[in-house]
Formats: C-alpha cells, structure tokens, sequence
C-alpha cells in the first residue's frame, strides 16, 4: 500500500512584535529617547521631547526597555524629515530627524548639565554652541565592516548595539569620495568572488576597509584589514580601485590575525602609491600613517586649533606643552607662536608623525616625546619652566588624576583643556578647581553634527600672582 504523501511541516508564525504607546520625556547623553512606563526606563532611538508615539519593544531588562519606533503620532516641531533611508536600521546618528538648531541646544544643554552635577562648577556660563559649517558630508575618515548577506557583499557599520552589519551604501554624513570608494570596492569583490573573513568560523581574507580622505587635496588614502598576508587576490582589487578612482593615492595592507573587536593588527604593508597621505588643517600641513588620528571634520578642527592658538597668548620667549599630542596638529599651531613646543602622546607611531610633520612645516622649535604623559611630565619637569602654557587633550576617558597633578605642579599660566566628552571634562575641572584654576572661557564645538557627541575648549587661569 503506498504512503500518503508527506506533508511539509507547518511554517510558524513569527513571534507577534510586542508594542506599546509613551511619550518621550527627553533625551538622554547618547541622543535617544527616555521616558518611564511601569517603573522602567523606555529608551527609544530617534524619539524626541514630547512626542507620542507607538513603539516595537526589542529588549526588556529588570529596569530597562529598548524600543524602536513604528509611528509617530505627535510629532515635536523640531523634527525634520530624515536624509537617510537607513537611519532606524543604521542608528548611527540618534540626533539626525532633528533640526540643526535643536541639536546646537541640546549639546549646549550637555554641556551644562555634566559641568552642574561636579561641586562648584554649576555657576559656569556655556555659551552658544559653534556650529559646523557642514552638517552633512564632513567625516573624512571611515571605518567599514566588510561582511556578507545572503551570499552578497555588504561594506558598513555594526548597527548600534550588535554585531549585525548595516550596509550604507550612500551614508549622508561621509564625504562623497569615501562613498564613492565603499561602492567600487563592494562591486569588484562581489565580480571577482573575493574571500571574506567569518568571524564565527575565523576564515576568510577581508575584515575592513577604511578610508582616509584629504578634503584640501581631493584625495584618498585606503587600507584593507585582512585576516592573513595575501598578494595575489588583493593586488587585482587594489589595481582596479585605483583604476575605477583615480584620487586613491595610497592602498595599504594591514594584517590583523586576532579574534577579537580590534580593528588594526601590527603590520602594515603599502600595497600601491605613496606610503601615506598629506592633508591640510588650518595653517599646518599633516602627513597621516594609516593609524594616524585626526579628528573627521576637518572644518571644525581647524576652528579649535585656531581657538587653542588664540587663547594662548604666546610669545617668543614662552613655552606651550601639548599633552596627548597625536600627530601634533595643535602643537604645530602653537609652534608659530612660541619659542618652544613640547608634545607629549604615548602613541610611538604618532610621535613619529608629529616629528616629521614639525619638520614638513619648517617649524624647528618643536620636541616630541613618546611615554605615559604623567612619566613623560617628570622627566621633562626641569625643560617646562613655570608659566608655561599647556595643552590637555585627552581621549573620552578624560584624564589620569596624575597627570592634572603633574600639570598643577607646573603652575602654568594658562591650562587649555580640548574634551569630547562632557562628564569626564567636568570631573576633571572640579579636580583642577581646589588648586585655584578657574574657567575663564569656555566654547562648545560641534564636531559630530546628527551625533550627541559635543567638543568643548576650556581655559583656565590661576589665581593672580600665582604664575610668572
């Protein structure tokens, strides 16, 4: 007797989406959406103050929900209508449905809120932020994911909060070479079938792709991140990008063997054109390595450079102090004041950078020096007199309580902080205020317009009398 035929087991329905109405109360530090529903914080990407609206609940903690929105049902005046198609799925830019106006508000308000909550510092006036003459198209520099979906080629970014990868594809705040590269570089991997690194299985060639854009030059520096030395395979795709763009003047390999998040592995081999790419910023020209870090948008750099200059007020006869250098752009600046620049930055590679910067610029007055910044400020003590000027910029984590001790042990006459990150800023100024230095101006930059992220310079001043 036959069998019936085997029926096909039934298709499950997807889990039903759970949903829920709220209205937004504020935004919190990273730009997004909070407000509180059954005791729990309700955090919502592109949702802002006063809004109702319907939201899919992705994740729900002990305290937290993450939700993303599905409908707006009352709107904020403030929101605009998005330039990016992908900006729910990306989540790159929390801030970019959002008016240029309201953003500049917003991180003003960061601004003061981080400053009110150290001891002493709630009485300090934040002025207007400065706002970028580009609030599109400005980052020349990109880090790109290269992965795969369903078989097919993608270059882009993690979306926030996981390890699934979004490709751009025309990302609106990139300059338009670096989408330009992403687009060449995406088709000839998918037409020559090139390898391309799992990272459940840790096989494969490629990893990255970052780009490196000189705006003043209109050309471009490109790295491959690759899992293993190869040649043949990534020779023929560096050819045809250049062929394809022809402002690619430098092609690099670096080689990154681990299983971890890191980006760069320790060797990197030029591939084709020059071995790195000379840009611009303000009155200095900069020669960038690879992992050179410069700050993406140049315009804006080159404001707080010029502001950093000012402030300072030097002479001939003075001596500046740029601590946590990198590649010496505000060194140099102060360079064409001083009588002598010190740098100090524990990245050895970027030393190497500001050496030959100095030199490439005809500015002869600088030293740099690669160390820890608070060893390097006791070895150099008797080379930094008192009343000196000195530079703090820092990464987001702000400075090691050491080195402020170091810096107020050197009395300077005047302390120029450069922060991009509000909280560890205010931490550090109330650690600086029992010493006597007090904020004297203060400017808010925006760097990262569509971004909660906020640059802000500080100078400070002892009390007088204090320092020569």
């Amino acid at each position: 007797m036959a069998k019936p035929p085997r029926k096909k087991p039934a298709r499950q329905a997807p889990a039903p989406v759970s949903t829920a109405t709220v209205t937004i109360d504020k935004l919190n530090a990273d730009g997004l959406g909070v407000t509180r529903q059954a005791g729990k914080e309700v955090v919502v990407f592109g949702a802002y103050p006063g809004e109702t609206l319907e939201i899919a609940i992705e994740h729900e903690g002990q305290r937290r929900i993450i939700a993303r929105p599905l409908k707006v049902a009352t709107m904020s005046p403030d929101r605009r209508p998005s330039p990016c198609k992908k900006v729910i799925l990306c989540r790159g830019c929390p801030l970019l449905q959002l008016k240029p106006t309201a953003q500049l508000d917003f991180k003003r308000q960061r601004v003061a809120t981080a400053l009110a909550a150290q001891p002493g510092l709630g009485g300090i006036k934040v002025p207007e932020v400065w706002a970028a003459p580009q609030d599109l198209g400005y980052r020349t520099s990109a880090k790109l994911v290269i992965g795969r979906i369903r078989r097919q080629p993608v270059i882009g970014l993690y979306r926030r909060g996981s390890h699934d990868i979004v490709d751009i594809g025309d990302c609106p705040l990139h300059h338009p070479l670096i989408n330009r590269i992403s687009q060449v570089v995406r088709d000839e991997i998918a037409r020559q079938n090139l390898s391309i690194y799992d990272a459940r299985r840790q096989q494969g060639l490629l990893r990255y792709l970052l780009v490196r854009v000189s705006p003043a030059q209109n050309k471009a520096m490109v790295t491959f991140v690759t899992r293993d030395k190869e040649y043949r395979q990534l020779t023929h795709l560096a050819k045809w990008l250049q062929r394809k763009v022809p402002e690619v003047v430098s092609i690099q390999q670096n080689v990154n063997p681990s299983s971890g998040n890191v980006i760069f592995g320790r060797e990197t081999l030029k591939m084709l054109g020059h071995p790195d790419l000379v840009d611009q910023v303000g009155e200095v020209r900069l020669r960038l390595a690879p992992g050179s870090f410069l700050q993406v948008n140049h315009d804006q750099a080159a404001r707080i450079y010029q502001l950093v200059r000012d402030w300072s007020q030097l002479g001939q006869t003075d001596t500046a102090v740029d601590i946590y250098c990198g590649i010496g752009g505000i060194a140099l600046h102060l360079a064409k004041d001083a009588g002598q620049v010190i740098g100090i930055e524990v990245v050895e590679e970027a030393i190497r950078n500001a050496r030959d910067n100095a030199a490439m610029n005809d500015l002869g007055n600088c030293s740099f020096f690669a160390g820890d910044a608070a060893e390097q400020l006791e070895e150099l003590g008797e080379r930094i007199p008192s009343g000196s000027v000195i530079v703090l910029n820092p990464p987001r984590t702000g400075c090691d309580q050491q080195v402020l001790d170091s810096v107020i042990a050197l009395r300077p006459r005047v302390l120029i902080y450069v922060s991009c990150n509000p909280d560890t800023l205010a931490r550090d100024l109330a650690h600086l205020k029992p010493a006597g230095y007090q904020v004297d101006r203060l400017q808010p930059v925006d760097m990262f317009p569509q971004t909660p992220h906020v640059e802000t310079v500080v100078r400070l001043v002892p009390p007088r009398g204090s320092a020569r």
